[in-house]
C-alpha cells in the first residue's frame, strides 16, 4: 500500500514538488494518466490539484477557489485537437484522450438510442448543432429551463457542450455554448470501448482508489458483481480490503 500510495503522489503530481509549471505539462499528464478532471473532487487525477497554487479568492466559493493565474491552463488544454471534453464525472467537466474517448464512445452512443425521444435530442437532430441563443428561441425556453434540459443529458454523455467566442461588429467579442449531441460531435463510432474497460482504464489512472468511489465516478452502474468479476480475472487487485487497484498485467 504505502508503495502505491507513493506512486500515486508522484504520477498524479499531487505533491508540490510536481505542480504543473505549464500547459505543456498539463497536456502530458493527461496523455499518462488517461483522464483528467477540472476540480478534485474523488481520487481521479486532477488538474486543478497538480497546479499547487493558491486560489483566486481564498475562502470563497465555486470560482474563487480555482487557481489563481494557471486555471487559464484547462480551457487551453481542453481546446486541444487530441483532447476530449465531456461532463460524464456526475455532470461535472472530465478531460479525455483519443485513446480514452472510445472506452466511453458506445456508452454515449446507448444513451443517446435510450434517450431517443427526448425533445432537446430530437430537436438537435432536426437542426443540427445549436447555440443556447438559439435553442431558446426555437424551442421558446427561458435561460433556466434550457439549463434543466441539458445538465441530465451532459451528465449521460448524450450531449456535449462546446465553448463558443462570437466576433461582434464593434471588434470585441461574445461568449457562448454551442451543444451537440454525442454524434454530431463524434460522427465516427469509436470501438473497443465499454464500462469494464473504462472502469480498468479509471483505476489505473487513480494508481490506488478507495473500492467505494467506483460507482461514483460516471453515471453508468458499476456495482460489487463487476468489480468482483473484474478481480477475479486479474484487471483489478485489492491491495487490501476495500482498496483497489489496476493489474499491472491488465
Amino acid at each position: 500500500m504505502k508503495e502505491l500510495e507513493e506512486r500515486r503522489l508522484r504520477l498524479c503530481r499531487l505533491t508540490p514538488d510536481r505542480a504543473l509549471a505549464s500547459v505543456e505539462e498539463a497536456h502530458d499528464l493527461l496523455r499518462r494518466r488517461g483522464m483528467l478532471t477540472r476540480t478534485q473532487d474523488s481520487a481521479l487525477p486532477s488538474f486543478f490539484a497538480a497546479c499547487h497554487e493558491e486560489p483566486y479568492a481564498p475562502g470563497g466559493r465555486g470560482f474563487a477557489g480555482w487557481p489563481k493565474t494557471k486555471y487559464t491552463w484547462y480551457f487551453q488544454l481542453a481546446d486541444l485537437e487530441d483532447v476530449h471534453e465531456l461532463k460524464v464525472h456526475n455532470g461535472k467537466s472530465i478531460l479525455f484522450t483519443d485513446q480514452t474517448l472510445a472506452l466511453v464512445d458506445a456508452l454515449c452512443r446507448r444513451e443517446l438510442e435510450r434517450r431517443k425521444d427526448d425533445v432537446l435530442l430530437t430537436h438537435l437532430a432536426a437542426t443540427g448543432p445549436s447555440t443556447l441563443g438559439d435553442l431558446q428561441t426555437e424551442l421558446a425556453l427561458s435561460a433556466k429551463d434550457l439549463r434543466s434540459m441539458r445538465a441530465p443529458l451532459e451528465r449521460s454523455g448524450a450531449l456535449v457542450g462546446r465553448a463558443l467566442r462570437i466576433k461582434l461588429r464593434d471588434g470585441g467579442h461574445s461568449h457562448t455554448s454551442e451543444l451537440l449531441r454525442y454524434d454530431q460531435a463524434y460522427p465516427e463510432p469509436r470501438h473497443g470501448g465499454g464500462l469494464d474497460e473504462l472502469i480498468v482504464a479509471a483505476v489505473r489512472a487513480v494508481v490506488l482508489a478507495p473500492e467505494r468511489e467506483l460507482n461514483r465516478w460516471f453515471p453508468w452502474r458499476v456495482d460489487a458483481e463487476t468489480v468482483d468479476r473484474l478481480v477475479a480475472g486479474g484487471r483489478l487487485v485489492r491491495p487490501e480490503p476495500d482498496w483497489i487497484t489496476a493489474s499491472p498485467f491488465a
